[in-house]
């Protein structure tokens, strides 16, 4: 797509006031804007009642992804000088992604010991992007050293401790390996997903592991030159198979959050048919890193619908919601939520987009 896409027509001002620094006891509580992708129509709901909005042969795409307590204080062995580690991506078994700070005095060789020298890292090769390879020693189980070691790696933007881990999690959460929340999908009760199943209402779980990447400003006047970061996803036969099938059918395919979303659209693939003017998609299983950047002109080959929360200004993710409901009707949306001080952000209320 060679088009001019500028970051500056994505900026709002939202009041500090506005972003919620702390999860609802009740994770269905949450307030839920309802936006008409086609005329730009708003209604306000809550999110107990999202059921009513979701149709028997819907089916609702979940990230089944799990976060890590991938933030590890430690100290310089040489210096006992204290660092920060923020665990991003495991390359192999021991040896992690990681950004460092201060990064300027970790250079290839240090040592970090953390917990008593319980987890010893090696930082093995400073990366281009800035960031450090490390390879790590310990005893016994490195998830078990991680859950008693490490903290919850929350946004820039919550500077509130979080007293339960379990909170930044979503219920459905399986798959180990995120440094951030899946957070359209904290808003999900087992007991409402239940619910939503009973109406008829297919599921499908996928798996895309969240990189901190997804909180980096767009920082060039054209968001369509911005470099995406790149993530793991994979998605099973099974839920492939589910997908096509509602689609088959008729039914929606509601992505639960935009890393639902970005992942069926990375695996989805054309499909020939010669009786028809116009293509027609598919959804092959499949596994892999993606770096899709979606924004408006994108053309939306599986996906009809979107859960998600309200996100940060002049973010990739704002445009993304922006091409599939429009500029205008998002930002239209936003200062409507905004004047109606809705929670934003990460533990904030949700906007349905269907």
């Amino acid at each position: 797509m060679s088009q001019i896409i500028r970051t500056k027509d994505y900026s709002f001002e939202l009041p500090a006031e506005l972003i919620a620094q702390d999860p609802l006891s009740d994770r269905s509580a949450s307030r839920l804007l309802i936006l008409d992708k086609n005329s730009g129509q708003i209604c306000h709901e809550s999110f107990k009642n999202i059921a009513d909005y979701l149709r028997s042969g819907d089916c609702l795409v979940l990230n089944n992804t799990k976060v890590i307590p991938a933030r590890l204080i430690g100290k310089k062995r040489s210096t006992e000088a204290l660092v920060e580690v923020l665990l991003l991506r495991r390359e192999e078994n021991d040896v992690w992604e990681a950004m460092v700070k201060p990064g300027k005095k970790c250079r290839a060789g240090a040592v970090l010991i953390f917990g008593d020298e319980t987890l010893v890292g090696t930082v093995i090769q400073v990366l281009d992007n800035g960031n450090r390879r490390i390879r790590f020693t310990y005893h016994g189980i490195f998830e078990e050293i991680l859950d008693a070691l490490g903290e919850m790696p929350l946004p820039p933007y919550i500077t509130h401790k979080l007293e339960d881990k379990n909170r930044y999690q979503t219920v459905y959460a399986k798959h180990e390996g995120s440094a951030a929340a899946p957070t359209a999908g904290l808003h999900f009760t087992e007991t409402l997903l239940k619910n939503i199943q009973e109406k008829g209402v297919r599921l499908a779980y996928v798996t895309l592991h969240v990189g901190l990447g997804t909180f980096r400003p767009v920082k060039v006047e054209n968001a369509a030159a911005h470099h995406m970061h790149s993530e793991y996803y994979e998605i099973s036969a099974q839920a492939a198979d589910t997908i096509n099938q509602t689609k088959a059918e008729g039914g929606r395919v509601i992505c639960v959050g935009t890393t639902s979303l970005r992942t069926i659209e990375s695996g989805s693939k054309e499909l020939s048919d010669l009786k028809k003017s116009s293509p027609r998609f598919f959804l092959a299983a499949s596994h892999g890193d993606t770096d899709i950047f979606i924004y408006p002109g994108y053309h939306f080959k599986m996906v009809d619908a979107l859960i998600t929360n309200f996100h940060l200004p002049e973010s990739t993710l704002l445009m993304l919601v922006s091409a599939m409901a429009g500029h205008s009707h998002i930002l239209s949306a936003y200062q409507e939520a905004i004047e109606k001080e809705y929670r934003f952000f990460s533990f904030g209320d949700a906007m349905f987009i269907l």
